[in-house]
């Protein structure tokens, strides 16, 4: 994969796979925890099956693991009743990671999701108080010990903006990751197109742009391209795909698409030059494993 020696993230990667980790929210509850509650719960709660997924994805060949902090801001944890429980249950999640991440030579990456507010005029967030909330999760994470932020599953761009901010205050020197997901007509669910997300994002202080979750590997292709023709120089592109759509089997909901094929996917990303793969909802270890092979060939 392209490697640009100036960019802060493929500084840090150094010699390490361009391969980030997979699922967890899923798999979670594979192993126990119900619908509805809150992953970030187990940080404090069940830290030692958090750190087994971690130990199976950087077993797999991951490079980046990520903290189990995704719904990690106040406004989420109010969900739950936990909202005076941001900078434990963050920094809990980033000290799980950076414990596997350092037995097996792997980075960790401090999990940014979307709030899950509207920012104004629609709602009533501001950017300010966005910043705010992504900064008191970020004192957390940095108190666990991780390597670099990484912002994903963005919607609107003036919430990934806002994440960005929070990290160039509370962490300058960290690399910043920030992916957005197209999941409508190759859109975000607020209209935003992959090439605009690629120079915003970039230009608001990402080391690395990109698309998560979505549709799955055929749609992403093409949003891939899209990234890749719009980045900056000297900015990498991160893709990570959902394995498909969950289709439901009996009583089950499945994802369909296996761990080669979505080594393929992967491998047709590198050639159309995506520099780090990973993936997202309905992955697993086996996924990883596939996709690191695929990559590194």
């Amino acid at each position: 994969m392209c490697a640009v020696t100036t960019n802060r993230f493929a500084t840090l990667l150094a010699d390490r796979a361009p391969v980030f980790d997979g699922g967890y929210g899923w798999l979670l509850q594979e192993r126990g925890l119900p619908a509805g509650d809150c992953a970030e719960l187990w940080n404090l709660q069940e830290p030692e099956k958090i750190a087994a997924l971690h130990d199976e994805y950087a077993a797999a060949g991951a490079s980046v693991l990520t903290t189990n902090t995704f719904g990690g801001t106040a406004p989420r944890l109010a969900m739950h009743g936990l909202e005076d429980h941001v900078e434990a249950v963050n920094r809990a999640g980033a000290a799980i990671a950076r414990e596997v991440a350092d037995r097996h030579g792997a980075l960790v990456g401090g999990d940014l999701g979307p709030t899950g507010e509207l920012f104004e005029p629609m709602g009533t967030l501001t950017p300010e108080q966005a910043q705010g909330l992504f900064e008191a999760q970020l004192r957390g994470l940095v108190a666990g010990g991780i390597d670099l932020v990484l912002i994903e599953t963005m919607s609107d761009l003036a919430e990934a903006r806002a994440a960005i901010a929070a990290a160039r205050a509370v962490c300058p020197d960290l690399p910043i990751v920030a992916t957005m997901s197209f999941d409508t007509n190759l859109r975000t669910m607020m209209g935003v197109r992959p090439a605009d997300a690629a120079l915003e994002l970039a230009a608001a202080g990402a080391d690395v742009v990109g698309a998560n979750c979505g549709r799955g590997p055929e749609e992403m292709s093409v949003i891939a391209e899209q990234l890749v023709a719009a980045r900056p120089e000297g900015v990498l592109v991160l893709t990570q795909s959902n394995a498909g759509l969950p289709q439901l089997e009996g009583a089950e909901f499945v994802y369909t698409v296996g761990p080669q094929a979505l080594a393929e996917h992967a491998r047709s990303l590198r050639d159309a030059g995506v520099d780090v793969v990973g993936a997202c909802c309905g992955s697993s270890p086996e996924h990883i494993a596939a996709i690191r092979a695929a990559v590194t060939a």
